[in-house]
């Protein structure tokens, strides 16, 4: 487990993920929105990568802290509150071990991020360890049918993760969160939301060499294939075709393609 989690670190701290999320910061600002924060809320963020949810939480009046396993993505987080003028703390950490008192938070948010922890339960737990009872867990995960689904299980295809990790799509499954979240939630709400990959100016093709450059598990599926250049290629090709399948741009020469995840809204039981 240990050498996963060293792998699964250096695996977020390729390329540039602040790249990627740029692409989808709009659809995290309305996953913000949508929660109503109120002024003052203590709210956590859980892999919070370079910000997106931090960000608008801190701009609604929330007193945020976020957490994620990756030092660069922490520090890019940190330079965009700066740059923005805001208040946030980043910390470096694990979210199957958060280093925060029981009950701390009155919202504890986590868009496309503690679905990657290798050990799914855990993750579920210090999630409600963390939330004051009463308090909201709010949480953005991929569904299997989503787009983004469609691409891991591309990648899957020629490069099987490893077996001893649950599938992080199981995260956007409603009964398998049920389980997870079990008797520590006493409300439940899950509905399907789309969030918009966004690249103007940037072909379906030139998107996956974006994404090879910048996104840390598909520059180590590519990797992983670098002693098979037909593989490599059959990778390619495979996330061409998906990516120009569903984009949606009017524009000739763009990218817009949409995925599914599961809103998820869960109140901590008393």
């Amino acid at each position: 487990m240990e050498s996963l989690k060293t792998r699964l670190k250096g695996t977020w701290s390729a390329g540039d993920f602040g790249r990627i999320a740029q692409s989808y910061e709009r659809g995290a600002a309305d996953f913000i929105a949508r929660l109503a924060l109120q002024p003052g809320q203590h709210l956590l963020d859980v892999a919070c990568g370079t910000g997106n949810l931090a960000i608008p939480a801190a701009q609604a009046g929330a007193e945020v802290i976020g957490i994620d396993i990756a030092p660069n993505l922490v520090e890019q987080a940190r330079e965009r509150a700066a740059a923005a003028r805001l208040n946030i703390r980043f910390d470096e950490g694990d979210a199957e071990q958060l280093p925060y008192e029981t009950g701390s938070f009155d919202v504890v948010v986590s868009m496309f991020g503690a679905m990657f922890a290798p050990r799914p339960q855990l993750a579920a737990d210090e999630l409600l360890r963390v939330t004051r009872p009463g308090g909201l867990i709010a949480m953005a995960n991929w569904t299997a049918r989503s787009f983004i689904g469609q691409m891991f299980k591309t990648i899957a295809a020629l490069v099987p993760p490893p077996a001893i990790m649950p599938s992080p799509l199981l995260w956007g499954d409603e009964a398998t969160l049920r389980e997870r979240l079990g008797s520590g939630v006493s409300e439940l709400r899950v509905q399907p939301v789309m969030i918009e990959f966004r690249f103007d100016n940037i072909a379906p093709a030139d998107v996956v060499e974006f994404w090879r450059r910048y996104y840390g598990p598909t520059q180590r599926a590519f990797e992983a294939l670098a002693d098979d250049a037909s593989k490599q290629t059959a990778l390619r090709s495979a996330l061409e075709q998906l990516w120009t399948n569903h984009n949606r741009a009017s524009t000739r020469g763009s990218t817009r393609v949409e995925s599914e995840y599961l809103d998820v809204r869960a109140r901590r039981a008393a």
